[in-house]
């Protein structure tokens, strides 16, 4: 795997290598050509080249009275270009002549012509270029030289032997080359894909649940590191809490799955009576053991109802149906409706207020439930004679505080008392549920945008506190 990273950077540094050599030379190339055979100019502002003037400058060779001469635009062409012109017959004898040197012939052989164009005949500042024309079925020669000392034109003889031990040198100085940026990529791909290594390592422990692997931040993947064992960290937390709540789980199903088979049994069993012929009940006993169904029933029922709605509550999928309601007058019917139960109706709850209207935006149903599992929580975790009493106000926001002076809360349950699942110590066999009221009330409240805060303290008591 390591040398596999490695080698497929070095691949690349080779590649890039090669590629800038071949784009180069082939741009410079095909700039040279350009220029040289087009007349295509490889910066913007530079003219055409002389060839490409000399073999245009055939059209400004003109016959005047029979005798040939140049345009007054040829004129000025070569006047601007700082250039001279001599025109010959097919004999080679000048016929014209436009600001020629001093010391040119006046008639030239072949051979005379080919020195001339090879080679700087006239100084050391001219450059001979040559073309030719055909008028009137008589073909004419010119001589056309360009003083300009940044113009230079030199021929070259080569052996083809000579080429192709410069060939295969080049290619050895290539190979070189190559060699080099191997060299040079190594060094720097150790540097560079050495801390892969250990990144890879670390992604590959995490994926396999190994929470524990940190890597010391370092280089030019410090940040990645960094991120990496703070992807460990929570990734940790998270499995911690994973298991947290699925032992949680497994718990309160089985604690859910035993208060359920109770009362089915008792259903169960009672039905099974009813039904058998060798019993003959009266019916007060019929009416007494439907009562017991009934009930039964009902609190299996109330059971699936808390399933029903913590789920709802928890996938978002309960819309709220908020209204405009006195929030003082739907406390001041909950704690009626609890005194009223004949269960409770002796304990002491107390209800204060200050103000007689405080109208909230609220889903009445929802947020009675969520008061009701509050005050029922304080009562059937504690014994008879507590009391609780239950205030509002209204200040920045609208305050509810339930508080009781019963058994308290331990610190370590505090913490999980609004989890699901959750069913604390001191819940005794007078009281089985779903062991959702709390975490209920907790996500009603927290549904209408509100805050709930529990404080309790050992044999003193316990008060919750809703803002909305």
């Amino acid at each position: 795997m390591k040398w596999k990273l490695t080698g497929r950077y070095l691949f690349s540094i080779v590649l890039v290598v090669i590629s800038v050599i071949f784009i180069n030379l082939f741009l410079g190339i095909g700039l040279l050509t350009a220029q040289n055979s087009f007349g295509v100019p490889i910066f913007q502002n530079h003219e055409i080249s002389p060839e490409q003037f000399t073999r245009n400058f055939n059209k400004e060779i003109i016959t005047e009275k029979h005798a040939v001469t140049i345009s007054e635009e040829g004129e000025k062409k070569l006047t601007k270009k700082n250039a001279w012109i001599q025109i010959l017959d097919e004999n080679g004898t000048e016929v014209y002549g436009f600001r020629t040197p001093p010391n040119s012939k006046k008639k030239y052989i072949p051979a005379d012509i080919i020195q001339m164009y090879k080679y700087k005949e006239i100084n050391a500042k001219t450059v001979v270029y040559v073309g030719e024309k055909n008028i009137d079925g008589h073909q004419f020669s010119y001589l056309l030289g360009i003083e300009n000392q940044n113009l230079d034109r030199q021929f070259i003889s080569y052996n083809n032997q000579d080429i192709i031990r410069l060939f295969n040198i080049g290619v050895i100085i290539f190979l070189v080359d190559i060699l080099i940026a191997l060299m040079i990529g190594y060094v720097f791909s150790k540097r560079l894909t050495q801390p892969l290594y250990t990144l890879i390592d670390g992604i590959k422990k995490l994926a396999n649940h190994e929470f524990n692997h940190h890597a010391k931040p370092r280089g030019l993947y410090k940040n990645v590191f960094y991120n990496l064992n703070h992807l460990a960290d929570q990734l940790k937390l998270s499995e911690k809490e994973r298991k947290r709540l699925d032992l949680m789980r497994e718990e309160w199903i089985s604690n859910i799955s035993h208060d359920i088979k109770t009362p089915l049994s008792s259903i169960q069993g009672y039905a099974e009576m009813m039904k058998d012929k060798d019993y003959t009940f009266s019916t007060d006993e019929i009416r007494e053991y439907a009562g017991i169904i009934e009930e039964k029933s009902r609190y299996i029922k109330d059971v699936m109802e808390d399933l029903n709605l913590s789920t709802r509550i928890k996938n978002k999928e309960l819309s709220l149906n908020k209204k405009e309601i006195n929030i003082v007058a739907l406390l001041r019917t909950i704690v009626i409706d609890v005194l009223n139960d004949p269960k409770y109706g002796n304990r002491e709850i107390q209800f204060h207020v200050k103000q007689e209207i405080i109208m909230e935006e609220v889903d009445e149903i929802l947020f009675r439930r969520a008061i009701n599992n509050l005050i029922y929580n304080a009562i059937v975790h504690n014994n008879d004679h507590v009391k609780i009493e239950i205030s509002i106000e209204k200040k920045d926001h609208t305050h509810i505080l339930i508080k009781d002076n019963g058994k308290g809360i331990k610190k370590k349950e505090i913490e999980r008392i609004f989890d699901r699942y959750y069913r604390g110590t001191n819940t005794g066999a007078a009281h089985k549920g779903s062991g959702l009221g709390m975490a209920i009330a907790h996500d009603i409240i927290k549904a209408h945008d509100g805050q709930i805060t529990i404080q309790s303290e050992i044999d003193c008591g316990t008060s919750i506190e809703i803002q909305i």
